[in-house]
This record gives structure tokens, sequence and C-alpha cells, in this order.
């Protein structure tokens, strides 16, 4: 049989998924934060509160 058991090869794909996700995390958390982007999510989180209603 070959090296390759059902333990080694879930091991190994839950580590990286464990990787993969906490990158996507990161990068999300990168995103939110960047001070360029700070006028835009202030833009974003005033939209429910404008008078202007879309039709």
């Amino acid at each position: 049989m070959s090296g390759l058991s059902y333990e080694t090869v879930a091991s190994f794909s839950q580590q990286a998924g464990l990787i993969y996700f906490g990158l996507i995390f990161l990068a999300g958390v990168v995103y939110a934060l960047w001070p360029s982007k700070k006028a835009e999510f202030q833009n974003a989180a005033r939209m429910p509160l404008d008078d202007e209603e879309l039709t």
C-alpha cells in the first residue's frame, strides 16, 4: 500500500484548509481596515439613513 493513508490525506487537507481560510480572513480584514477605504465604508454606512428614495 502507498504511503498516503486516509489519515495522512485528511490531516494534510485540514491543515491546508485552515491556512487557506486564514489567509482569506486576513485578506478581508486588511481590505476592510485599509485607510483609503474609510470614506467608502462611511458612505455605505450612511446609505440607510439617507432620505432619498430609490425608484
